[in-house]
């Protein structure tokens, strides 16, 4: 195989303390890295470089992993912008909210619905992001949640199946039996397209019980589980994740001193979503708090049409040390290693010698600048599996 030299690395990030200075982000300066088919091969200091067949250099900016974005939701049809614009403006807005997306998604073609996504993952590459998660949820049928699996599933690896997201208005006056269809035929027909199973478990969407009920039957068909979690109120989300060993419980926003300890010691990541605050001018979740009690953290876009359109990873590693005040490393690594925790995945968030050769080039001496300079296009290169996309 070609063997590609990049050089001319002012700062790379490697998330793995031993390579570079002992640090979480594991810092290189003149650093270079070398790449083999999809995966890396070298990594170290530029005097030190060994040749290879192909050189391309960085033009003296950082390298950092590539962002992994654990929470998305990107197989959706419409818009609205008119929600927002309400929201932003202190009005009352009726117009349905997730139930307008799934009338539109369920009358959208599959190409529709493909070349949505096609737009927002050109977005996300150009902004370094190299892996994405891509849930379902907008369909609420048998047929329509199969069929966004398998066009997610197009995209990623990471399919999530969010049958469970809301009762739809067919079911409104019988739950118990929604509950029963996802955890029956439609489970069945989500299973071949998925990895994941999800349940937004709160207030007006699935009870405790309910929620139990939505993971055991993905678990017992296979999937591994993750919660939408405390995201509006104080509620079960987090006890549930812990208790059914999820990947990642999602949004934390309203979490406990109990529920932070409970992560902690479950080990289940903690999916921070700041863009949703952000877009709702909700409270942040209190991310100082989960890290000193020793919990791993992720920061994700939650990209969806209603509560959170941007596909931005950077602007949520701004809005994380802004509004949530963690560090700019804290911040880098969340949205990188954590991301990649998230989704039990070894081979990606990192840069060291076996991982998948996704990063980002930026325009800037340092990664600081993502937060230093919010909104600024740094990226001028992203690699995903040692192939140049952008």
């Amino acid at each position: 195989m070609t063997t590609v030299l990049i050089d001319d690395i002012t700062e790379l990030v490697t998330n793995c303390a031993e390579l570079g200075d002992g640090s979480s982000l594991g810092l290189l300066h003149d650093a270079a890295l070398v790449v083999e088919g999809e995966r890396v091969v070298w990594v170290g200091e530029s005097t030190s470089a060994p040749a290879a067949d192909v050189r391309v250099s960085a033009s003296g900016g950082a390298v950092v992993p590539g962002f992994v974005d654990s929470h998305a939701h990107l197989v959706f049809a419409g818009d609205r912008a008119a929600e927002f614009a309400a929201r932003m403006e202190g009005r009352p807005y009726s117009a349905g909210g997730v139930k307008t997306t799934v009338a539109a998604t369920r009358a959208a073609p599959d190409e529709v619905l493909a070349g949505n996504v096609v737009r927002l993952v050109a977005e996300m590459r150009k902004q370094g992001t190299t892996t994405v998660e891509i849930k379902s949820g907008y369909g609420l049928t048998v047929a329509d949640e199969a069929r966004s699996l398998a066009i997610a599933g197009q995209f990623t690896d990471e399919t999530t199946f969010l049958g469970a997201h809301v009762v739809p208005a067919e079911y409104a006056d019988d739950p118990a039996a929604y509950v029963d269809l996802v955890t029956g035929p439609m489970l069945a027909a989500a299973r071949p397209h998925a990895r994941w199973i999800d349940v937004f478990c709160e207030r007006g969407a699935f009870d405790a019980d309910q929620a139990r009920a939505v993971l055991r039957a993905g678990q017992a068909a296979g999937l591994q589980a993750r919660v939408h979690a405390n995201q509006l109120g104080e509620g079960p989300g987090i006890e549930i994740a812990c208790e059914f060993d999820a990947a990642a419980a999602d949004h934390c926003t309203h979490a406990t001193a109990a529920d932070i300890d409970n992560l902690a010691n479950a080990g289940v990541v903690a999916t921070l979503l700041p863009g949703v605050e952000f877009a709702t001018r909700s409270p942040y979740p209190d991310a100082r708090a989960m890290l000193a009690a020793g919990v791993t953290v992720a920061l994700a876009t939650d990209c969806n049409p209603g509560s959170c359109y941007t596909s931005s990873m950077p602007l949520c590693v701004a809005l994380a040390v802004r509004e949530m005040r963690m560090s700019p490393a804290e911040a880098l690594w969340s949205a990188t290693a954590g991301g990649a925790a998230a989704l039990r995945r070894a081979d990606v968030g990192r840069l060291a010698v076996g991982a998948r050769a996704d990063f980002a080039v930026l325009d800037a001496p340092s990664y600081v600048h993502l937060a230093y300079r919010p909104g600024v296009p740094l990226v001028t290169a992203t690699y995903v599996g040692g192939r140049l996309t952008t």
